[in-house]
């Protein structure tokens, strides 16, 4: 058998003045199923002993499709990672099982080892490995509140310190569960068991220690209801966590009709804040 690759930095893939990048960081071999990988890119500047935050981007696509690779999406009219960068911002951006691979909570501890492993590369890479944020989009989204919400099982090596998440459901018992639907397609037959239902969504797992979180959502959302994140606002701030909501005037699911660029500027800004 061939020697574990997870948490082994590869080669620069690109070095300029400004960045380096590294492309397909295996932080995961699960028997059974692709290694998964993250792709990881610094500010030139970052060392040891001048550490940077870093994000991790975990993309949307009903937990069954899509790509961490931001440009190639219909999110690089206003690129995320490159304003993150631009912000002196490290940035990863991971895979993780999708649904037809996997039913969850296999994608919750997809992006858990992926944080984890990150934080182990923090001394190699000048990563301030007390300063991770998570920020994701639709199942992305919801990704990265569970991630920083469900405490259970886990350690601080895969904690983040503040979390963005757009159009995210948060409670899935609101949803459609049939067999064919993305909420039954990513829960499988757990879809039946209410119990398992509700602690598949950030809002089973509120509490004061919840890291400071965004949730910026369109008020004209047909897939993801608004409501799903007014509701998880609510309830961190009832419960005493910080917590701030972006309602985007008549943006529609993936902020469609709503300038992108501004939930971008709020998403850096909150993280400025936290991090």
């Amino acid at each position: 058998m061939r020697d574990s690759r997870v948490g082994t930095l590869p080669p620069p893939c690109s070095r300029t003045p400004d960045r380096v990048e590294y492309r397909d960081v295996v932080y995961a071999e699960i028997d059974g199923y692709r290694p998964l990988t993250l792709d990881l890119t610094v500010p030139a500047t970052a060392t040891a002993s001048a550490p940077v935050p870093l994000l991790v981007w975990i993309h949307g696509g009903a937990w069954r499709r899509g790509s961490p690779r931001v440009s190639e999406s219909w999110l690089g009219a206003a690129d995320p990672v490159k304003a993150a960068l631009a912000a002196g911002y490290a940035m990863a951006t991971i895979q993780y099982r999708f649904s037809g691979e996997a039913h969850y909570p296999a994608q919750r501890d997809d992006v858990r080892a992926a944080v984890t492993v990150l934080r182990g590369l923090a001394p190699e890479t000048g990563l301030d490995p007390d300063r991770f944020g998570a920020w994701g989009e639709s199942a992305g989204g919801h990704l990265a509140t569970v991630l920083g919400l469900d405490r259970r099982e886990t350690g601080p090596e895969s904690q983040v310190q503040a979390v963005v998440a757009w159009y995210a459901p948060s409670d899935l018992a609101a949803f459609d569960r049939t067999p064919d639907s993305p909420e039954g397609m990513l829960l499988g037959p757990a879809a039946q068991q209410e119990d398992a239902v509700r602690l598949a969504g950030a809002l089973a797992h509120v509490s004061r220690k919840a890291p400071p979180t965004l949730l910026v959502h369109g008020d004209a959302d047909p897939l993801v209801p608004c409501s799903q994140s007014r509701r998880l606002a609510a309830a961190l701030t009832e419960a005493g966590a910080t917590a701030e909501l972006v309602v985007v005037p008549g943006a529609g699911h993936c902020f469609d009709g709503a300038d992108l660029h501004e939930p971008v500027r709020h998403s850096l800004e909150f993280f400025d804040r936290n991090l």
